[in-house]
């Protein structure tokens, strides 16, 4: 039988996300290898899902690398992080027995694969829009005419796909190809979380930021009390994020 990966995820565009009870298990139960190794997704912008790279080390930093420290620090093993693209790709991985734990958008396509637990964070979806452009509001966005962006592999661009009717949209594997794009205004809107969506906005100037949708979730009782998740948020930049009730 193949062991499934659990996902501790948050609330991403469109969809709500969970984190895994550990219920009673131990250590050799959750890091089989004597290792947490926690599968994280890495992209240009920061969000509470997205990590970045830290310019000085090269290696994953963010909300989802805080989370994972503090596991692995529970469990008392080390923490081995293991990169990936996208959710999908993570969520593909897990029966190849490479990772333990992760953090991504549960949805339907996934349950196949991981094992889902109760969300952590509200979070919410949206669109960044290119400088000069003469989108004002979210429906100005499904136009004929309209190029829109989203990273293949994760919820939201299956979720855009079935929405978008007139608009040209293309799948970027690359988040940092999609980023360069829209800072260069050859796509009109790029389709993402609102975290990494402010994140993009903030180094290409001109852009703006639509809110599509909000998705409330419940914490994870432990993390919520403990102050893990907010610490988590807060020393990364997202204190305007708001903890599910």
């Amino acid at each position: 039988m193949l062991r499934r990966g659990l996902i501790a995820a948050l609330g991403l565009v469109f969809i709500m996300t969970s984190i895994p009870s550990l219920k009673a298990e131990g250590p050799v139960d959750i890091a089989p290898t004597g290792a947490l190794r926690v599968a994280v997704a890495v992209g240009p912008a920061a969000s509470a899902f997205w990590t970045t790279r830290d310019p000085s080390t090269g290696k994953p930093r963010g909300v989802t690398v805080e989370l994972a420290r503090a596991a692995a620090d529970k469990l008392h093993v080390p923490l081995q992080l293991v990169e990936y693209q996208s959710s999908d790709e993570i969520a593909a991985a897990s029966s190849k027995d490479v990772w333990d734990l992760s953090f991504m958008p549960a949805d339907v396509k996934r349950e196949q694969f991981v094992d889902q637990g109760p969300a952590y964070v509200a979070y919410m979806s949206g669109y960044l829009v290119r400088a000069g452009s003469d989108i004002r509001i979210v429906a100005d966005v499904d136009r004929a005419g309209m190029r829109v962006g989203c990273i293949e592999g994760t919820s939201t661009s299956r979720t855009v796909e079935k929405s978008l009717k007139q608009a040209k949209l293309t799948k970027f594997v690359k988040p940092e190809e999609a980023a360069e794009l829209i800072g260069k205004g050859q796509l009109d809107a790029l389709a993402m979380g609102m975290g990494a969506l402010e994140d993009l906005s903030r180094k290409l100037p001109g852009t703006k930021v639509l809110a599509a949708k909000a998705w409330a979730a419940r914490f994870l009782d432990e993390a919520k009390v403990d102050g893990t998740v907010r610490r988590a948020l807060d020393g990364n930049g997202f204190t305007s994020d708001k903890i599910a009730p």
